[in-house]
């Protein structure tokens, strides 16, 4: 039903199906709502949506005032203005406070395209993991968003998600069961681990096929939670391929590949490569452009499962 459709689409259809069935659900932006694809629920639910301008400390404030009344506002911006700009009033005013406001960041790193570096966030996921209480969620696809929004709205916790607008490359099919805290193995394998959140899902399943081509078997884990983090389900992937690799729309530090290093030292070290941005800003291009101008492609990481493997 939701293959090919634009995500940010999803995220306004689900949205209509959480405000019917639940009254206490309510929709906040930032003068975005025509671009993340909640517009057309004001007509709706005209006492259940709100747009409070380009003003985003206000808006994660009007979140927290109406979470603490017993609502289940989810707040909406660009990734950039969802995580650095409103920072503070998301870790004081809403998790601080241990209040159940959702989140919604548009545009992940590359994904801000032609709206250039200002607007791209590679430090979003890092920031939302360092604060206590705080979910961080990722879709692979139109399908995974569809099913985690449910999910993510019973779940009486703040949580950030991150939110591709455009049409992903598919990876779930009709019938899919979203998990919150369990991530899914998509594919099989024993020579290298491959761990993959948002659209480098789609691209790790390419580098897996390739990487069949030769005869390398991977195993490609979609860790649509990165915090907390399936540590049962990355580790036990790991520990069978000796090796594992990273990779994510989003700087290396702070982001998936620390989350996984974190729990591998922790618990049983062996090698991990990382496909990601290292250190970086972003700048103006088409997201194919960006994709290669960060490494963020599955040639990148065949590349990187060949290191990994090397290594072991």
């Amino acid at each position: 039903m939701y293959e090919n459709m634009e995500m940010r689409a999803v995220f306004g259809q689900c949205m209509e199906s959480l405000m019917r069935s639940d009254e206490n659900v309510c929709m906040i932006d930032a003068d975005l709502a025509k671009a993340n694809g909640t517009h057309g629920l004001r007509e709706k639910f005209p006492g259940r949506c709100f747009d409070v301008g380009v003003a985003e400390a206000n808006m994660a404030g009007v979140g927290a005032g109406l979470a603490s009344y017993g609502f289940t506002p989810f707040i909406s911006s660009f990734t950039a203005f969802a995580s650095r700009r409103i920072c503070d009033q998301v870790a004081v005013s809403i998790a601080y406070a241990g209040l159940n406001v959702k989140i919604v960041g548009a545009d992940p790193g590359i994904a801000a395209a032609l709206n250039g570096g200002t607007h791209m966030s590679f430090e979003d996921v890092a920031i939302m993991r360092s604060i206590p209480r705080m979910v961080v969620v990722e879709p692979a696809d139109s399908v995974q968003l569809a099913a985690a929004l449910p999910v993510i709205a019973r779940h009486e916790a703040p949580a950030y998600l991150r939110l591709f607008r455009w049409v992903p490359q598919p990876v779930y099919g009709d019938g899919y069961v979203f998990d919150l805290f369990r991530a899914d193995t998509i594919r099989a394998g024993s020579d290298v681990a491959i761990a993959a959140s948002g659209i480098m899902v789609g691209q790790a399943l390419l580098a897996a096929e390739e990487l069949a081509g030769r005869g390398v078997s991977a195993s490609v884990v979609n860790v649509h939670t990165i915090k907390p983090l399936d540590r049962k389900t990355v580790l036990a992937a790991a520990r069978c391929a000796g090796c594992i690799v990273t990779c994510e729309n989003h700087n290396i530090m702070g982001g998936l590949y620390s989350a996984v290093s974190e729990a591998l030292a922790g618990e049983n070290p062996l090698p991990v490569e990382a496909v990601g941005v290292r250190d970086q800003f972003g700048e103006v291009g088409p997201i194919s452009y960006l994709m290669e101008r960060y490494g963020l492609t599955a040639r990148e990481i065949v590349r990187a499962c060949d290191k990994a493997m090397s290594r072991k």
